[in-house]
């Protein structure tokens, strides 16, 4: 397998336990542990399925601007990797589009949630050290 991410399809699941999780991810579905940062971070992967484990205390578990907590099963979504998160951004925002948030700033870089047009997530996440 490739060591480069874009290799790899993201996706974030919100969870309530961060080692509970990779115990039933690595356990049960066949994943293997790549990287944990827990109680507030681990990533999981499964052929070219990377899980992205982040508990209440990850960066991505920050509230929202409106003071809204995200959690499991509502905050799933697809997690994709640029290269200047501030351009793509400000490039999205001119052709009309709508974020829940600002970029935020974690120990593994930088991202923003994107809503689609039925208010479906997706993350854009720039890696700390690009750019």
């Amino acid at each position: 397998m490739s060591n480069d991410l874009r290799d790899l399809v993201s996706v974030r699941y919100m969870v309530d336990d961060v080692e509970a999780a990779i115990a039933f991810y690595t356990k049960h579905l066949g994943f293997a542990l790549r990287m944990s940062a827990a109680p507030a971070f681990a990533d999981v992967t499964r052929g070219q399925l990377r899980l992205l484990l982040s508990g209440p205390t990850s960066s991505a578990g920050r509230p929202m601007p409106d003071g809204t907590v995200p959690s499991p099963g509502g905050w799933n979504r697809i997690h994709l990797i640029v290269s200047d998160i501030a351009a793509d951004v400000d490039k999205l925002r001119a052709e009309g589009l709508t974020f829940r948030n600002e970029i935020i700033t974690g120990p593994g870089g930088q991202q923003i949630l994107l809503e689609d047009p039925s208010g479906n997530v997706v993350e854009l996440f720039q890696p700390a050290g690009e750019k």
